[in-house]
């Protein structure tokens, strides 16, 4: 139904940004609900952000005030902006929609903040 690929992540210093982006494949993006997900070393993956199709959005508690969560329908993509960050943030971070009960998530792209 959909395929998901992240990109944007990196190596950034404490107090930096970056804005992660995840394409996807499918004619259905617009009517999907996003959400960004992530997961550190030693850790269960979490929930980040969430968007749905129409707009409404919510954030881990960890994340608000920091990262935005937002969507291109016309690219396909779904963005998560993130600033201030903290050592606390780096992990493998998910792109994730479900379709009906199926899950599907992308690769991962990885963030790393030094102290």
């Amino acid at each position: 139904q959909v395929q998901l690929v992240e990109s944007g992540g990196g190596l950034v210093q404490a107090g930096g940004s970056l804005r992660l982006s995840c394409a996807a494949s499918g004619s259905i993006f617009s009517i999907l609900p996003m959400g960004w997900y992530r997961q550190a070393p030693g850790k269960q993956r979490e929930w980040v952000a969430f968007i749905t199709s129409g707009g409404s959005i919510d954030y881990q508690d960890s994340v608000k005030g920091r990262f935005t969560i937002s969507r291109d329908n016309a690219k396909s993509t779904v963005y998560l902006q993130m600033n201030s960050l903290k050592p606390d943030d780096t992990a493998l971070y998910y792109c994730n929609t479900r379709v009906g009960f199926q899950n599907y998530w992308g690769q991962g792209t990885q963030v790393t903040v030094s102290s």
